[in-house]
């Protein structure tokens, strides 16, 4: 009937009454769910990347040139409508403003490569015009958009293969 003192280092047949701990918060960040987003957000720029390049519409003519490597930049893009209009990337352009606003332009780039977009149905003769404009402007590293898959003259590299 006495009731007795159970020192600490004794086990008397009775339980041990276990201590109530508070639920500490995690000190850890899970990174799963993190990674996933950014491996989901990575394929959808890569997707929508090629999607992101100038926007007006001209039927370019095919060639059997090889691209032109890519730089850091964004390329700037002048393109020659069917009609004969010009833009500066998406941005219609007159005539008249054409080499103010390439000068102004070429003021902030770091190098002077250009790419010209004339659609297939424009004479020589206008495409000629716009890249002396385009030279007097400060560019003299043009390059001419084409599409692929046209035709292989004679001597010229198609392949690798001998034919």
């Amino acid at each position: 009937m006495g009731a007795g003192v159970m020192k600490s280092g004794e086990s008397g047949g009775r339980r041990k009454r276990r201590r109530v701990t508070r639920s500490q918060p995690m000190s850890e960040i899970n990174v799963t769910p993190f990674v996933d987003v950014m491996l989901v957000l990575l394929i959808i720029f890569m997707v929508a990347a090629p999607l992101l390049t100038v926007g007006v519409e001209v039927q370019l003519p095919e060639t059997a040139a090889d691209a032109l490597p890519s730089d850091n930049e964004e390329p700037l893009t002048i393109t020659i409508k069917a009609d004969g209009s010009l833009a500066i990337q998406n941005t219609d352009t007159a005539e008249a403003e054409l080499v103010a606003k390439l000068r102004a332009i070429a003021a902030e780039r770091e190098n002077d490569r250009i790419y010209l977009r004339a659609d297939g149905s424009n004479a020589w003769n206008r495409v000629a015009q716009v890249m002396g404009a385009l030279n007097a402007a400060g560019f003299s590293n043009i390059g001419l958009v084409t599409d692929i898959g046209g035709p292989v003259f004679e001597g010229a590299a198609s392949d690798g293969a001998d034919g």
